[in-house]
């Protein structure tokens, strides 16, 4: 073999020996010197347990002993840690909030919170925000990275234990949420709709909490468990700093350590360190990341043939002794034994018939697979009464301008294939798509969350009849999608946004005078008179609300989604639904008989007229608890004479006193808790035009021309009569099996 030979293997196993001692050694994950363990928990740089260990104040950790002797790490107002992740996440303890009730009386109440600093933030992928009970509203508040103040949050019923799910919380005894991302300096706040006197014999509590994913499945024995468990699990994610990788490498300040990379925090501010490909370790650390031995993947060089050798921060195979290395295959490595050409040309000829046969295995899956797409489309079709529409869209004159049937690949190529970013409203029944027709003409597409299978003919029949609505006021229903799980639906594009945005939002709210409140309001009652009286069959919307009044570029009102609408059929007087709609706008009579009128509609546009007038939410948590249902509120205040006090001021500044004085108090009837009581959608439109009417004629003289204005206005006595117009109606409900609230927060 020769010295140069022998001295070449001598310095390869040198080599191979160093590193698997350096291997052999752990990985440190502290500072020389620094503890790097507080109890079963591991506390890696940048972390430490004292002064000169971690590396600024907002990473100390203090190693203290419970009240039952345990070693526990806590961080700053006295939580637990449980687990340090050096990928940027602290596993620890959270308090749940309970709120206990005796006969309607509050025993046991709490709210915790939790401030943290401006790199830690509470987890938005790993967590969720859940509420427990049978009579529940819990909310989260917290502060973004960029200090904006934000809340979410959920509402939980159960009138009995039957209806529960375990493992389900979608709203009846447990529901959750999504977490914001970079939220921190959190509190959770839990309330009762009922101080849970209807549920009070076998649940009078309700709970929320933060819980890492995973960690908690509810069931009906979570309603009883959980009053005894005062924490659960919680993850937040961290980083270094406020910078950007770019800000900070080339600074001193900069503390990623040897064979790492720098990552941008994704919670809003800071970085991160990771250790690059090939090492392992803290990457904190100046020598942290540490060569990893590939060689002990079993994975790797395990072809035939083949020998791993590793190097730093990689490896490779090389061939042992009867292999060669074979250049002309095109890939790094691969050894093929010595063997006669013959042989390999055997070998050569029976992988290219491996290659044919599984081309063409390939391509007679693809054809059964695109058969089978075809079936499925085929058979969704069919089942949401695709042939029905057909057959009733076939008898009638230009029914190809009434509705039109999409296909799914159309939709698909509207939306692009569904693109995240194309979405521009979602809600309780749904999500709507902005979307491209081949003909550029611009439509909204709502993607339907579910179907009642058992009500496709009055799905198809509600489909035919809001087709052919035409009115200025009404978004206009173009056509429908049989051909997925559940239908979509395709509207006109309304451009301008929703009236929630341009009375609450504080960059529009301004924007819109009260002349222009006054005719959305007027334009809004006219459409809703037309669906109860000039429709057929007759229409009851049932989700009223400012978030579903959609404005054009001149601020023309226009009423949607009708997810939650009823037809009314003529040869029935009374019919019973499960109560849904939004709360803050919901009918107190529907509520609690559950008989859904035309007058329903009324109340909700009440709500809306007084959110015209004062610019105040329908329902908000963040007002007092007397203030939070903005009807009664508003109710509160005519009752004292106090109309003024609550109006918005720059309406108050534009509108004119009487002016204002009307419209309050035809909101007002229309708030009546009984239906009975309240003016009709007809009388409503009639009168608010009668006001726009006095107002663009200024010069009508309303003391000397009283019999005149009460022409214009309309009828404004308090005293409406029950007739025949004003009666209880019927409604077909497609939906069942559930009870819908919403939280209306804009769309």
């Amino acid at each position: 073999m020769g010295f140069i030979g022998i001295l070449i293997q001598v310095t390869w196993v040198a080599v191979v020996l160093f590193e698997l001692t350096a291997a052999a050694v752990a990985f440190p994950i502290a500072l020389p010197n620094c503890p790097d363990r507080c109890g079963d928990v591991e506390i890696p740089y940048p972390f430490g347990l004292r002064e000169g260990c971690y590396i600024d104040d907002n990473f100390y950790v203090n190693c203290t002993t419970n009240s039952f002797g345990k070693t526990q790490p806590v961080i700053p107002e006295n939580f637990n840690i449980t687990n340090i992740s050096l990928q940027g996440q602290i596993d620890m303890s959270m308090y749940v909030a309970h709120d206990c009730y005796v006969q309607g009386v509050s025993k046991t109440w709490n709210a915790p919170w939790l401030n943290s600093p401006l790199n830690f933030t509470v987890s938005s992928n790993q967590n969720k925000f859940v509420v427990v009970g049978c009579d529940t509203y819990g909310d989260l508040y917290g502060y973004e990275q960029n200090g904006e103040y934000i809340s979410t949050g959920c509402a939980s019923e159960c009138e009995s234990t039957k209806y529960i799910v375990n493992s389900s919380c979608s709203g009846v005894g447990c529901c959750e949420v999504d977490i914001p991302n970079g939220l921190r300096n959190i509190s959770i706040n839990l309330n009762s709709i009922n101080n849970y006197t209807k549920v009070e014999n076998f649940n009078p509590c309700g709970h929320a909490f933060i819980s890492k994913q995973g960690t908690f499945t509810f069931s009906i024995d979570s309603l009883r468990s959980l009053r005894e468990i005062e924490e659960m699990p919680m993850v937040l994610d961290w980083a270094i700093g406020t910078e950007t990788c770019n800000d900070v490498t080339n600074k001193s300040s900069y503390i990623c350590g040897g064979n790492s990379t720098c990552i941008d925090s994704d919670i809003g501010s800071g970085y991160r360190c990771k250790c690059m490909d090939g090492y392992s370790g803290n990457p904190y650390l100046r020598h942290g990341c540490q060569d990893i031995d590939e060689c002990e993947n079993e994975d790797n060089c395990k072809g035939p043939g083949e020998q791993c050798l590793n190097k730093l921060g990689n490896f490779t195979c090389s061939c042992i002794e009867g292999y060669h290395l074979d250049q002309s295959a095109g890939v790094d490595v691969l050894c093929v034994i010595n063997q006669p050409s013959l042989q390999v040309k055997l070998f050569v000829g029976v992988g290219i018939g491996f290659i044919v046969v599984l081309f063409c295995s390939s391509w007679l899956y693809l054809i059964v697979k695109q058969r089978k797409l075809i079936k499925l489309k085929q058979r969704f079709f069919e089942q949401n009464g695709g042939l029905i529409l057909q057959q009733k869209l076939s008898k009638q004159e230009n029914s190809t301008a009434i509705a039109k049937i999409f296909t799914k690949g159309e939709l698909q190529k509207a939306t692009n294939n569904y693109d995240e970013t194309l979405i521009i409203g979602w809600g309780g029944f749904g999500t709507v798509y902005k979307g491209i027709l081949p003909d550029n003409r611009i439509v909204a597409i709502k993607k339907s969350k579910t179907v009642d299978e058992n009500q496709i003919e009055q799905f198809i029949n509600e489909v035919l009849v809001l087709s052919q609505i035409n009115h200025r006021n009404v978004v206009k229903l173009l056509g429908c999608c049989l051909e997925t799980q559940v239908p979509l639906l395709v509207y006109e594009f309304i451009p301008n946004g929703t009236l929630f945005e341009y009375i609450h939002h504080e960059s529009k709210a301004s924007t819109i005078s009260w002349e222009t409140r006054l005719r959305i309001a007027a334009e809004t009652a006219e459409a809703l008179s037309y669906l109860h009286f000039a429709a057929s069959p007759p229409i009851i919307h049932r989700d009223v609300k400012s978030s579903n009044i959609l404005l054009d570029s001149t601020h023309t009102a226009k009423v949607s989604d009708f997810g939650a609408s009823r037809l009314v059929p003529l040869d029935q007087t009374q019919f019973a639904t499960m109560v849904q709609g939004t709360l803050g706008y919901l009918d107190p009579e529907y509520m609690q008989t559950s008989q859904l009128t035309e007058k329903s509609d009324v109340y909700s546009f009440g709500v809306v007229l007084v959110e015209l007038l004062t610019g105040k939410k329908a329902l908000s948590f963040d007002r007092p608890e007397v203030e939070r249902s903005l009807a009664i509120y508003f109710i509160s205040f005519l009752k004292d004479n106090r109309l003024f006090e609550i109006v918005e001021k720059h309406v108050a500044e534009e509108g004119k006193a009487e002016q204002l004085k009307e419209v309050a108090n035809l909101a007002k009837r229309c708030l009546r808790l009984k239906g009975e009581d309240r003016p009709t959608m007809k009388e409503v439109a009639t009168e608010l035009e009668g006001l726009r009417k006095v107002e663009m004629h200024s010069w009508v003289n309303v003391d000397s021309n009283s019999e005149e204005t009460k022409f214009l206005l309309g009828e404004t006595s308090d005293s409406y009569k029950y007739n025949a117009s004003n009666k209880s109606t019927n409604v077909y409900d497609s939906v069942r099996d559930h009870v819908i609230f919403d939280l209306d927060d804009g769309r």
